[in-house]
């Protein structure tokens, strides 16, 4: 409770107890604004030291294959040494960078400009790690919902206008928070990362479709999909952030890992049940593919959009099947290497 003077002697005392504060707060300030500077610095020596570490390190690793090919037996263990403990560099400058500010890729500068994204804690990390975990729940549980009304509910375009703006929003905030947290230490990377801009483009596409006969024939089957879609990536958060828990505790998993849309080797314990929803979500994208070409054949055809969502669905399929594929074929080479002796 506040302390309320009610006299002109408690009044004077209160402005002192003020003044003593404001001293306070003043030095207190001048001691962050010092420490700041102190970190800025420490930041920018680290960030160059990191730099001509893999600099020597190349120049170092080109020596020692020369080296190989002339030097005798003791020569090679050294020199094998020496390349086991290079190995293991990139995995720690990557996890010292993770800490220190780096320059914005194309995709961050053009759409938040030469910003400092990179948190400073591990805590602030895992926080707003937490929160895109979160946000993707959330936004997959209102689409799902969104999408049913609008396949059995409401047919007006209107809606299905709203619904589309949504999804161009939602993979658009997506991608912007998945580049935040690469900067951060994340490794999602390659097709599960570019799938998002497809999709973002996919429902751009969707959006701009004007109303027409050839629309309402694709409409059903695209909300169709749109809800299964949904019902996967709900079960793939759902037990992707468990798995995720459970290899993390066992450090087997780093703290910055996220879920995704597709398979990864970590989800071969306890989480191939889920591949054939998955394939069967892929098979829907080449269907609409497939659905959409022929389309193109009709006399009433005459919206480009036809043709760029069936392109768009093809390289959606081609990525997911794949990139799917791959991991799970990867995985079997892994374990038959494991049992031969």
């Amino acid at each position: 409770m506040l302390f309320t003077p009610n006299s002109l002697g408690e009044c004077l005392q209160e402005w002192e107890d003020l003044e003593k504060d404001y001293q306070q707060i003043q030095e207190t300030h001048r001691l962050y604004k010092q420490k700041l500077e102190e970190v800025s610095k420490l930041q920018d020596a680290c960030s160059t030291s990191i730099a001509r570490q893999r600099k020597r390190l190349k120049e170092l690793s080109g020596s020692l294959d020369e080296c190989r090919q002339s030097g005798g037996p003791d020569s090679l263990l050294a020199i094998e040494e020496i390349q086991e403990c290079m190995k293991e560099r990139p995995n720690v400058f990557f996890e010292m960078e993770a800490f220190l500010p780096k320059k914005n890729g194309l995709y961050l500068s053009l759409v938040l400009g030469n910003v400092n994204v990179t948190l400073l804690n591990k805590h602030a990390k895992f926080a707003y790690k937490d929160e895109y975990e979160k946000f993707k729940l959330y936004l997959t549980v209102l689409l799902l919902i969104f999408s049913f009304t609008c396949r059995f509910l409401l047919t007006y375009r209107t809606v299905d206008a709203l619904f589309n703006f949504l999804l161009v929003w939602y993979y658009c905030t997506l991608t912007i928070r998945e580049s935040i947290l690469i900067s951060n230490g994340s490794k999602i990377k390659g097709w599960w990362v570019f799938q998002h801009y497809v999709s973002t483009f996919l429902s751009g596409v969707m959006l701009t479709w004007p109303e027409g006969e050839l629309y309402q024939m694709f409409r059903s089957q695209f909300l169709s999909y749109s809800l299964y879609i949904n019902f996967v990536q709900f079960l793939q958060y759902y037990y992707q952030s468990g798995c995720l828990y459970r290899l993390r505790a066992l450090g087997e998993r780093h703290n910055m890992d996220l879920t995704v849309e597709g398979f990864q080797s970590w989800m071969w314990r306890g989480l191939t049940f889920l591949l054939p929803f998955l394939f069967c979500g892929h098979f829907f994208q080449l269907h609409n593919a497939v659905t959409l070409f022929r389309m193109t054949q009709l006399p009433e055809w005459k919206e480009w959009q036809v043709l760029m969502c069936s392109a768009t669905f093809l390289i959606l399929f081609m990525g997911n099947f794949f990139t799917t594929l791959g991991a799970v074929y990867q995985k079997y080479m892994n374990q038959d290497k494991a049992k031969a002796p």
